[in-house]
């Protein structure tokens, strides 16, 4: 299993997730996604808070979000609409075999797979959790822009209103090779002085990366797009989003 980062486990760290994520134009994409394709049974792999999964438990849904951080899945139960959903914790290997119609990994969730060899067994795992023609979804920073190099305590900075008082955050990039990005991220409680600094490495494969991986795990590439109002995908694009059908 992927080591967790400390914004995962950390419960003050947790309780300012969906504040610096709420709801933006990537859920209602997958939400949009999930209708077309009359998804009756979904999962969402690496749920976290469940901001996007409780969304997507309307009536007539099998709503199933994994994740492997306690806290995370704590602070999920704790919000409205959370019965409406199964909350499973643990990765992609608890999926099991139910038949699905449609499994999400949002929030570039599919960068934190490091290894290859992990992503591999991920994208096993959820083939053998879609029905014959389920679909897959998921989105990546696109390597070609580069967008780590924007990352530092300017272009970065933010102000939150918390449960916790004032937080101020920041990204630093501390090293880039091998298509693994490293950086940290300070999460400074005004009111204490504190500041929780969390360690993070994410992984930037290419589009024929991923587009390989895939096809080797069993999926056709149904549509790359370059951005959520599924615009084409183009050198320029931040986020390559991906649909993929198992065979």
């Amino acid at each position: 299993m992927t080591q967790l980062d400390r914004h995962y486990t950390d419960p003050r760290l947790v309780d300012l997730y969906d504040i610096e994520n709420p709801h933006g134009p990537d859920f209602d994409f997958f939400l949009e996604l999930a209708n077309e394709l009359k998804a009756q049974r979904i999962f969402d792999l690496g749920c976290g808070t469940g901001l996007l999964t409780r969304q997507l438990a309307v009536a007539g849904r099998e709503v199933t979000g994994v994740d492997p951080s306690p806290a995370m899945l704590a602070y999920a139960h704790r919000q409205p609409g959370a019965a409406r959903v199964q909350w499973i914790e643990g990765d992609s290997s608890v999926l099991g075999t139910p038949a699905a119609d449609l499994v999400l990994m949002t929030s570039n969730v599919a960068q934190v797979f490091l290894d290859d060899a992990e992503w591999a067994t991920t994208l096993r795992h959820i083939y053998t959790a879609l029905r014959p023609h389920g679909r897959l979804a998921f989105e990546s920073r696109s390597p070609d822009d580069r967008g780590w190099e924007r990352w530092n305590p300017k272009t970065t900075f933010a102000r939150l209103e918390t449960p916790h008082g004032p937080v101020e955050t920041w990204l630093e990039v501390v090293g880039a090779e091998n298509g693994r990005v490293h950086f940290v991220g300070h999460n400074l409680f005004k009111n204490t002085g504190e500041d929780l600094v969390v360690t993070s490495t994410l992984r930037f494969r290419s589009h024929k990366e991923i587009s390989s991986s895939l096809s080797r795990a069993g999926f056709t590439v149904v549509q790359v797009y370059g951005d959520w109002q599924r615009g084409p995908l183009t050198h320029t694009s931040q986020v390559m989003i991906f649909v993929a059908c198992r065979k």
